[in-house]
């Protein structure tokens, strides 16, 4: 089950990036500047960055679930299946990017059976994007939340009998 008060500002012991560059195709990156959905202009596809020892701080600080947390097995490793998964620390949801190449990966097993155990272990939904278009998947489904934009944040909100809703609002500074 996934710990929502882990780490990931390193990589687990034994874990390296090796071959895999999703993260680099996956994600906006504004000081480079790349658009998620496309490969980064000085990304080498299986080979990584071209300017590793310069590249940007954002991607300094980045490290996927799979290299933090060494629960995770091989078929979690993004170049494998095809997302990558991140927690995001003021919501404590946990993200699936998917590479648009393959949109559907994370529908395949034993990816959504896992996420629907982890949403209902967690009592919150795992987000699968697909470029800006999100997914809210739970312990019974799936709820398309539709395009994100730039000023909407994904919230749970309670509701009686013990239930809670996932919708996009717009952020409040």
């Amino acid at each position: 089950m996934l710990d929502p008060s882990f780490s990931t500002n390193r990589p687990a012991p034994g874990r390296s990036c090796g071959s895999c560059a999703l993260c680099c195709k996956v994600y906006d990156v504004p000081a480079v500047p790349m658009t998620a959905g496309t490969w980064c202009r000085n990304c080498q596809p299986g080979r990584g960055c071209r300017i590793y020892d310069t590249r940007p701080q954002q991607c300094r600080d980045f490290h996927c679930l799979w290299i933090s947390q060494d629960f995770l097995g091989p078929e979690w490793k993004p170049e494998r299946s095809r997302f990558v998964l991140t927690m995001d620390g003021a919501s404590r949801l946990l993200y699936a990017q998917v590479d648009p190449g393959a949109a559907q990966a994370w529908r395949k097993e034993p990816y959504l059976s896992q996420f629907r155990r982890w949403a209902a272990a967690g009592s919150r939904p795992v987000i699968v994007f697909v470029g800006k278009t999100a997914t809210a998947v739970t312990a019974s489904g799936e709820t398309v939340l539709g395009q994100l934009a730039a000023d909407e944040r994904i919230v749970l909100r309670d509701l009686p009998g013990g239930r809670q809703t996932v919708e996009k609002v717009r952020a409040t500074n």
